[in-house]
């Protein structure tokens, strides 16, 4: 059987990796993940938040330069000098969300599952240390040297 050369057979073996193929999947998840934490940041956090102050986290913000005009329709700072920190908290909150979701809806579970199929995989054998190697050498060397019918002498250490 050949094997493909060139560019799309080196592109096919690319994306055929298994890593690619993960990376993809992360890709797809997360995204469907995102509109989820969205709408619980916006309909749960958010009203939460309200509870204390305004409604959407967006709006808190303080004027650190001169008096502070905001517009009213689009949120926007217009006079002054203004730092959006409920946005990024809002943001904040959705990252945190989002990687708890992945982290234990998805990596803990195939974590566990890799683990148990690795379990059920016979042992590998285990490697000798290079120090055990020379020891298994050395003494097959005197062995070779040793003369029938001589007293047995003990390797030295």
């Amino acid at each position: 059987m050949t094997t493909k050369t060139g560019v799309l057979g080196g592109f096919k073996a690319f994306l055929m990796r298994g890593n690619v193929v993960d990376l993809a999947v992360a890709v797809v998840i997360g995204a469907a993940f995102t509109s989820i934490v969205n709408a619980v940041v916006k309909g749960v956090i958010n009203p939460v938040v309200g509870a204390f102050g305004t409604k959407d986290l967006d709006h808190y913000a303080v004027c650190i330069k001169g008096p502070c005009a905001v517009n009213a329709k689009t949120g926007e700072v217009i006079q002054g000098v203004s730092i959006q920190w409920g946005a990024v908290l809002s943001a904040s909150l959705t990252f945190l969300i989002t990687a708890a979701v992945v982290y234990f809806l998805m990596l803990l579970p195939m974590k566990r599952w890799q683990e148990r199929q690795a379990a059920r995989q016979p042992a590998a054998p285990a490697k000798e240390t290079e120090l055990e190697l020379l020891t298994q050498i050395r003494d097959a060397l005197v062995e070779q040297r040793r003369e029938p019918g001589s007293e047995t002498v003990p390797a030295p250490r």
